[in-house]
């Protein structure tokens, strides 16, 4: 359902009745939960949000979303948990195990086949057709995925494991785990031996595997068919399968063996050396902490990978700087107050000289060219003219009617024409074009009628583009022009007050250039450490609006000129950024 990308409808704050509502839905569809598991995955207090959305094909969902992840999503009034909640109730569903070369089929779309199953020694969970089940990786009982059961476990079994297993809804990688931290499955031990013990002979795999008493011989041929998927790596766990690049990978980051934390901490390591040694530059210091992480250290984070400050054993940016200031390659002050600063950089400290952006390995290359998002390319736009029923007798000659779209060369080009066509061209002065009543009527005001007899042909030009209506026409790449009557409307940004007597910033408008509002929310909220919204824009029916907590527009303004590369006149707003050293 969500192996292509979705469009997102809304997405607003959860009010406390629905969260109300929520719970009691949750305790109802999932009984097994107590209730202290359900106030935990609908907490009482913290942020829970709403988004509407349509999947590509159409359907309706709405997603909740808590502490940044997808938590459970609701489709034709039936409530399903997402793979980030499942990781933490392993035990939600009950749970089929399949191969990890089959993820890479599910996560493109497909649904699970019954030859792809693995049978454990205790035999098959039992199921009835339609029930909601998980599906999990040999060696790791976190699930990768959920689907609604094709058939019973007895037809299964019946069936001798061929046909249609599972109906595949959600999975591990698909765009709606990408929507959130994109954190890979955590290493849950199987409950018993799984899977069964496997030994290579001559090129197959064969395993003999318990069904409900009897024997049946499994054997696996290293081929794909039918959904079948086999594999030759004998009794590798989960881990040491996504470190063997021949059997593929889950992990984003291959080095499996380090906590995400680790891993965290090294990511954020890397981009506060990457900084320091190829972005900011001496004339850059006094530098503020925020710009570094926003303006410089985002920036050097890996394709594929996000920095997380909080997903860190540091948590606080101004913990990790206090660290990195004891290993004396940084000094920070409080220039202002509550307002930090690097005011000086040791670039001849031993870990900035020694480091070296690391390569990638092939594996990492993969999964990066796997899951890369297409990058943000700026429309071409430009503005266009449509012919009004004042000035119709002026464009009707060269075949244009009211309401016809002209570019402004082809209206400089047509009075040109009309002009020398009509003999109108002063002969004393080339210059000069003599008005006829055509011309009077569509260019001149009332009072000018009578004692404006000729004009010059730039003045006479102008003026005829400013009696035309605005259009405009925006081009995707990759895509058909969009022509629209009217002038294009600006992203606009604006500082509001709350009553809390806190600024937060409000950019409208993102939709028109082929921007996501959620996305961009998602951006800002790591680059600017800050809480986003992203609520309907007063007023309007389809257009949504992203705010920022605290003025953001010097980070706002850096994501769409630098990195988006729109037009600066194509946004209002960027001179209310806060002057440098004052407080936002």
């Amino acid at each position: 359902m969500f192996a292509k990308a979705f469009r997102v409808k809304s997405n607003t704050a959860i009010k406390g009745s629905d969260r109300r509502k929520l719970r009691a839905d949750v305790t109802a569809v999932f009984p097994t939960l107590g209730t202290d598991q359900v106030s935990e995955l609908v907490p009482g207090k913290e942020e829970l949000n709403i988004v509407k959305l349509y999947a590509h094909r159409g359907d309706a969902v709405t997603v909740y979303v808590s502490g940044g992840n997808p938590i459970l999503f609701e489709l034709e009034k039936n409530l399903y948990p997402t793979v980030y909640t499942l990781w933490s109730y392993p035990d939600l569903l009950p749970t089929f195990t399949t191969w990890p070369l089959v993820l890479e089929k599910l996560v493109g779309g497909a649904d699970l086949m019954l030859p792809g199953l693995v049978v454990p020694p205790a035999g098959l969970p039992q199921v009835q057709k339609g029930d909601l089940c998980a599906i999990a990786l040999v060696g790791n009982r976190a699930p990768v995925a959920i689907g609604v059961a094709a058939m019973s476990t007895a037809e299964m079994l019946t069936s001798g494991l061929k046909g249609r297993g599972f109906s595949v809804l959600h999975t591990y990688q698909d765009h709606l785990w990408r929507s959130g931290d994109k954190s890979s499955p955590p290493s849950i031990a199987p409950l018993a031996l799984d899977p069964p013990d496997l030994s290579e002979e001559k090129g197959s795999v064969q395993a003999d595997t318990t069904l409900q008493g009897d024997m049946r011989r499994l054997t696996l041929e290293g081929e794909e068919e039918e959904g079948e998927v086999q594999q030759r790596c004998g009794e590798k766990s989960l881990s040491e399968a996504t470190e063997d690049p021949s059997v593929g990978t889950l992990n984003p980051d291959p080095t499996d063996s380090k906590t995400l934390q680790e891993q965290m901490d090294e990511l954020l390591q890397r981009c506060f050396l990457c900084a320091l040694k190829y972005r900011v530059k001496k004339a850059d210091l006094p530098l503020l902490t925020s710009t570094l992480l926003g303006s410089h250290m985002f920036s050097c984070c890996p394709e594929g990978r996000q920095l997380d400050i909080k997903k860190s054993s540091y948590k606080k940016l101004s913990k990790f700087l206090q660290h990195m200031q004891q290993e004396q390659i940084i000094q920070v002050q409080e220039l202002s107050k509550g307002v930090e600063s690097i005011v000086a950089v040791d670039w001849k400290h031993p870990r900035i000289t020694s480091f070296v952006i690391p390569e990638p390995s092939p594996t990492s290359q993969t999964i990066q060219e796997g899951s890369r998002e297409q990058p943000y390319h700026p429309p071409d736009i430009k503005s266009l003219y449509c012919v009004p029923a004042s000035m119709t007798l002026l464009f009707q000659e060269s075949g244009h009617k009211k309401g016809s779209i002209l570019e402004g060369s082809e209206v400089r080009t047509i009075v040109i024409n009309y002009a020398k066509k009509n003999d109108l061209v002063d002969a004393d002065n080339k210059n000069l074009v003599k008005l006829d009543p055509i011309l009077c009527d569509c260019i001149l005001e009332k009072g000018e009628q009578h004692t404006v007899m000729k004009l010059p042909w730039d003045s006479l030009l102008n003026r005829c583009l400013e009696k035309l209506q605005p259009a405009y026409q925006v081009t995707f790449p990759g895509q058909e022009p969009i022509v629209k009557k009217g002038k294009i409307c600006p992203i606009d940004i604006t500082l509001a007050q709350r009553a809390s007597n806190k600024k937060v910033t409000v950019v409208r408008n993102l939709e028109a250039y082929g921007l996501d509002p959620c996305s961009v929310a998602t951006i800002l909220q790591q680059r600017c450490q800050a809480s986003t919204t992203v609520t309907p824009a007063p007023g309007t029916k389809d257009i949504l609006q992203v705010q920022i907590q605290g003025n953001q527009i010097h980070h706002l303004g850096r994501l769409l000129l630098e990195e988006y590369r729109l037009p600066r006149k194509h946004i209002q707003g960027l001179e209310k950024a806060p002057k440098p050293g004052k407080k936002k």
